[in-house]
């Protein structure tokens, strides 16, 4: 929550006349809802995640996204014919999204090689350039977690043991 909904408005005649500050009204932990003079806006955390998890795929040196088995579970998920890509989209990527905020976080995995500190900040930029020009909400943070490295190759069938 904002510091400004919570804060309250004194008039001239004294502090016994405070009167709370018009507040937006949403649903927390399901939608952002984004009040002006003509509606509201109410923006579904999947959206946000999604907006968020494309963003991160979009930098170089991101593999993939997700913890170990939930990863393996996407991809055989993606294998399945129709399957929906909005999982996909959203693998690895918790959301946390209030009124005006959003906190975000990432499970990813880099390529063997780059430099993690360099995919991390380029990760968290993007995902906080497209999430607030896309949304209008404020990216209080952006937490990552390399979870894993890939190298090149280490998806092969295992070759056959040397020693039976």
């Amino acid at each position: 929550m904002t510091a400004t909904a919570t804060k309250t408005t004194e008039s001239a005649k004294g502090p016994g006349d405070a009167t709370p500050a018009p507040r937006p009204t949403s649903t927390i932990g399901t939608h952002a809802a984004l009040t002006s003079e003509h509606g509201q806006t109410r923006i579904a955390d999947t959206v946000v995640a999604k907006i968020a998890g494309m963003a991160a795929r979009e930098i170089p040196g991101v593999y993939s996204m997700g913890r170990g088995f939930a990863r393996r579970m996407g991809q055989l998920r993606s294998l399945v014919p129709g399957s929906s890509e909005v999982s996909l989209a959203t693998q690895g990527v918790s959301v946390e999204v209030g009124e005006r905020e959003a906190a975000i976080d990432l499970d990813v995995v880099t390529w063997y090689g780059q430099s993690i500190v360099e995919v991390s900040e380029a990760v968290r930029a993007n995902v906080i350039q497209r999430v607030e020009s896309m949304t209008g909400l404020t990216v209080v943070e952006v937490n990552i977690n390399v979870d894993d490295i890939f190298v090149e190759g280490q998806d092969e069938e295992p070759k056959e043991p040397r020693v039976q």
